[in-house]
């Protein structure tokens, strides 16, 4: 962003305070030490006002499952949102071909990140999604493993509070739910 840009940004006295409460409580979320949160660009057009992070998931050596969590806000509401405020949710990973081609990934999938709302007791209403598995299969001499299956979870739902940190807090969740960590607490056994 250029020096110019600045002044096209609206100073924290133009922002919807409802807005204001919610950045600043995201904002407070610690997470485990294999999930990295930062602050990225969040698209303009879809609402008056928009935050988003972005998160990696380091599993090993490898960052397995990436994933953006946007927060939007206009004030003058949205049916379809039942309110406000709008979170909305983008999950990808690459799974073992095994796991991504289950047909029961798609509900358990969805079940973390319910459960994890739950669990965070982050209400919430008007929630939506859908989770899309990719299989691809590389043939002749492309580079890397012959079969792939990607998975990708998108989600969004209304919070109830200005408090968003414990939906934060529930993403969080699924994405490590996703990456196959264990819960926290939980040590992985060594393998022999």
């Amino acid at each position: 962003m250029g020096l110019g840009d600045v002044a096209e940004l609206p100073t924290a006295a133009q922002l919807p305070a409802r807005f204001c409460r919610a950045v600043a409580s995201a904002r407070t979320v610690d997470t485990r030490p294999e999930i990295s949160l930062e602050e990225i660009e969040a698209p303009r057009r879809i609402a008056p006002y928009s935050f988003a992070l972005g998160a990696s998931v380091l599993a090993g050596d490898e960052e397995p499952v990436t994933g953006r969590l946007i927060l939007l806000h206009d004030p003058a509401g949205h049916p379809a949102w039942q309110g406000e405020t709008r979170i909305v949710s983008y999950v990808t990973a690459e799974l073992e071909p095994d796991i991504g081609h289950d047909a029961l990934f798609a509900p358990v999938g969805w079940a973390w990140l319910t459960e994890a709302l739950h669990m965070q007791q982050a209400g919430y209403r008007a929630i939506a999604g859908t989770i899309t598995q990719i299989s691809s299969t590389r043939f002749g001499e492309m580079a890397g493993p012959e079969q792939t299956t990607d998975v990708e979870m998108r989600a969004s739902w209304t919070p109830e509070a200005d408090d968003i940190a414990p939906h934060v807090r529930a993403w969080c969740a699924l994405l490590a739910s996703t990456a196959g960590l264990p819960p926290p607490g939980v040590h992985s056994l060594p393998t022999r």
